[in-house]
């Protein structure tokens, strides 16, 4: 998600609506929307959902401020409402309290930083399924996954981090963010903490910095890749093969300048995070919009007062923006669960980023890609049903895990 929308055609913002037109900045300032789409979400036009459960079947793609084109996606389905999930939704638990999350809560000591998660034992526990690790997007928290714990928990242990500089987690001050530093913390718990086979779960960058993590060549632990909307890099300045990314580089810099004076970010900063602002960027980017209620605001809004929470949105959105998913995925042999929910505004599906993960069922057996109906950019709390009805069979099928972590 991004904040400061730069991106040509962004359905959220006024940057470069028409040729001709001057540019406009959009300010729509949120700790959720700024950060990891925008480097690949060139366009946002309309995905024509013409998708079902073939292989092979053309797609069309429209933006609503360009020409139409068609494209092949192979292996690629859309999903709204089935019953053919292992758990029906009539089975499914009821989603957990913040206040219950909270309880839960635990510390882990981490390079001197403390660490917030969570861990839910398995009601059918047993060492020959993974254990999954969940990690939020920027600006949200283990609470985030409120919706999904209690579900998943039915069969597999289940662990929810808060990353550093978010969440109940430390905001140190003058710490430098970056992409690795988060993928080095999430390969650290899972050998530390959790110290069995894992698959991990992301959103928007938490899906990145799985990316990475999975990537790292000494790593034996990870057992899976589950991305939800991944993003395409940790800020705006993820640079790829699109001529309007680079075009924006100049102010993506006079960005940087302004946010680096601590006044202006203050309040920007402070302006985002009113509840009544909090909550209309995030009706703007969840296609179920019953999914956002008071406790979704709370969960984004409360870390965002917390001390050091300015610092951590300053470093994070002008620091560099890390490795990007086309230079990760073709070194991943892991298998890989893509869900992309097909109304998200920032990491459009007809996007550059969008589309490279469309291409990949049909170049890379290890990767399974769902479009989500009616879907936003948080698909695992968007509609969670969706997202369950996807995951737990492509769960079932993973090898038996026989070792443990060493």
């Amino acid at each position: 998600m991004h904040i400061f929308c730069f991106n040509y055609n962004c359905s959220n913002c006024r940057s470069f609506r028409r040729p001709g037109k001057t540019m406009a900045v959009a300010v729509l300032a949120s700790p959720l929307v700024f950060l990891p789409s925008s480097p690949f979400a060139a366009s946002s036009g309309n995905f024509k959902k013409q998708c079902n459960t073939n292989i092979n079947l053309n797609v069309g793609l429209q933006s609503s401020h360009s020409k139409s084109s068609c494209i092949t996606i192979s292996s690629i389905k859309c999903s709204a409402s089935s019953t053919s999930a292992i758990v029906s939704k009539e089975e499914e638990p009821l989603p957990l309290e913040v206040n219950e999350i909270k309880k839960m809560c635990k510390t882990w000591v981490w390079r001197d930083y403390n660490i917030n998660y969570v861990s839910y034992q398995a009601r059918n526990n047993s060492t020959s399924r993974p254990s999954l690790l969940l990690v939020h997007g920027f600006g949200a928290s283990v609470a985030h996954w409120r919706k999904n714990i209690a579900t998943l928990a039915q069969n597999y242990t289940v662990y929810a981090i808060d990353l550093l500089g978010f969440g109940a987690s430390d905001k140190p001050e003058g710490f430098a963010y970056n992409m690795e530093t988060w993928a080095r913390l999430i390969l650290n718990f899972v050998n530390e903490i959790i110290q069995r086979p894992t698959v991990l779960v992301g959103n928007s960058v938490g899906s990145l910095a799985c990316l990475i993590a999975a990537e790292d060549p000494s790593q034996t632990s990870i057992q899976g890749l589950v991305l939800l909307n991944c993003a395409g890099g940790m800020n705006n300045k993820a640079i790829v093969d699109d001529w309007r990314i680079k075009l924006l580089l100049p102010l993506l810099w006079l960005v940087d300048f302004l946010l680096n004076q601590r006044s202006i970010a203050s309040g920007i900063f402070n302006r985002v995070k009113q509840r009544e602002n909090l909550k209309n960027i995030l009706l703007s980017v969840y296609g179920n919009k019953e999914s956002v209620d008071n406790d979704l605001v709370d969960i984004i809004r409360t870390p965002a007062d917390a001390e050091g929470a300015l610092d951590a949105f300053v470093s994070i959105v002008t620091g560099p923006p890390g490795p990007n998913p086309v230079q990760l995925i073709p070194k991943i042999t892991l298998p890989i669960l893509v869900l992309w929910g097909d109304q998200d505004p920032f990491t459009p599906i007809d996007g550059p980023v969008g589309k490279y993960f469309s291409s990949l069922p049909s170049q890379k057996p290890n990767v399974s890609l769902f479009l989500l109906e009616g879907v936003g950019h948080c698909p695992h709390d968007d509609r969670p049903d969706l997202v369950h009805e996807k995951l737990l069979p492509w769960l079932s099928q993973l090898p038996v895990v026989e070792n443990f972590v060493t």
